[in-house]
């Protein structure tokens, strides 16, 4: 079982009448991890869990009613230009500097080449006039945390006649076989997972796949809506939970899903692989930020919340459902052997592996898809973005997403 108090030191400076509002989604605002806060900090810890759409415009239009925003860097471009956060002091974040190379230059390796999209360090840094970079300076928007390369997930055994497994790519959610397809309903994740299936589909030849302009968008769509017409999509979907469901109940075979979607209870016994597609994944990565209203002891517990998930153990409860953490020696110290392994260095799990709530989530023998960190993040095509034309595009994803036939 999970010991949310396992080295982590308990700060005394606070009481309990005191309490830090977190807003965030069901990907890191996890019950475990609120207990774990409970029992390490001297506050109260509340959680506010919400799909990820409506938390981004909470965070926007509401920023009185939290004091960490716990999202995605690519929806920095709404909360920071609404003024709903204030820059991070990084003199105030003790383990900055185990900060790793993904967030800091937007790729595995300096040497490869940049990855279309919202890389996390293209608006990481706050400058003097207040716009966000990549420039180092000492002040951050964002405090670069749970990341991952995602792509979509199928049911072997709902397999098409002729499929070939070991030839996985993106092309297949538009290939008429595998009909009874599912996408993220977030423009700004379920658009992108399309971008790339049309890509490999040979159908459309982007100039920017992470930044489209009006006319690609079109042509997007007219692929998209084709398809539509045809019946080829089952549903569209908002949460994990969502997305478990359709490929539970038969109703999807073939379609975006998350890593953490796989540990639900609803796919137990299920028969589902997600892919290592030959064009590589699509990247996001997300964080904490802070409230405009956080002052006083809000903005002192805040902080607190924010180096307690630097110090790892957090981070060791959202890798046993499969993602990964900014910085890697402080997760490292809270996963066993076993568990770093498998997570983090692609090797099969050499006994049967818990999930965030404790409970077997990996069978012994089990490898993950695509390697190791290293290897997995290095295949990131593209990142979640907010495109120049992104109201436009949202316009259109949502003709989309309500063609009734």
């Amino acid at each position: 079982m999970i010991d949310p108090g396992k080295s982590l030191s308990r700060p005394a400076v606070h009481t309990r009448t005191r309490v830090l509002r977190v807003l965030g989604t069901a990907s890191t605002v996890l019950e475990p991890i609120l207990t774990g806060a409970n029992a390490d900090l001297g506050f109260k810890v509340e959680g506010k869990v919400l799909d990820g759409n409506v938390a981004h415009q909470v965070g926007v239009i509401a920023p009185e009613s939290f004091d960490i925003y716990d999202q995605w860097f690519h929806n920095l471009e709404f909360v920071w230009t609404a003024h709903s956060i204030q820059p991070i002091q990084l003199e105030r974040i003790a383990r900055w500097k185990d900060i790793g190379k993904v967030a800091l230059v937007g790729r595995a390796d300096a040497d490869l080449p940049p990855v279309p999209g919202g890389a996390p360090n293209r608006l990481l840094f706050v400058q003097g006039d207040g716009r966000l970079s990549d420039n180092p300076t000492e002040r951050i928007s964002m405090l670069p945390l749970s990341h991952c390369a995602d792509s979509f997930g199928y049911r072997r055994d709902l397999l098409p006649d002729g499929a070939n497994v070991e030839n996985e790519s993106w092309a297949w959610l538009l290939d008429p076989s595998w009909k009874r397809v599912t996408l993220q309903n977030n423009a700004s994740i379920g658009a992108i997972d399309a971008v790339l299936a049309v890509r490999a589909a040979g159908l459309v030849d982007f100039k920017d796949p992470g930044n489209l302009s009006i006319e690609e968008i079109d042509r997007l769509m007219g692929v998209l809506m084709a398809l539509r017409k045809r019946g080829h999509f089952s549903g569209f979907w908002e949460t994990q939970a969502q997305s478990a469901d359709l490929f539970s109940n038969g109703r999807t075979r073939i379609g975006s899903i998350w890593s953490s979607a796989l540990v639900l209870p609803a796919l137990r016994g299920i028969d589902i692989r997600t892919a290592a597609p030959k064009e590589g994944y699509r990247g996001w990565f997300g964080g904490m930020s802070l409230s405009r209203h956080a002052d006083g002891y809000a903005l002192d517990m805040a902080y607190e919340y924010l180096n307690w998930w630097m110090d790892g153990w957090p981070a060791a409860v959202v890798a046993r459902h499969g993602y990964y953490f900014s910085a890697l020696e402080p997760v490292r110290s809270h996963l066993t052997s076993t568990e770093w392994d498998y997570w983090y260095g692609g090797l099969p799990a050499a006994e049967d592996l818990p999930g965030p709530f404790g409970d077997p989530v990996v069978r012994r023998g089990s490898v993950r898809e695509g390697g190791s960190y290293q290897e997995r993040i290095s295949k990131v095509a593209i990142w979640n973005a907010v495109m120049d034309e992104h109201n436009y595009l949202v316009r259109r994803w949502h003709d989309f997403l309500n063609f009734r036939h």
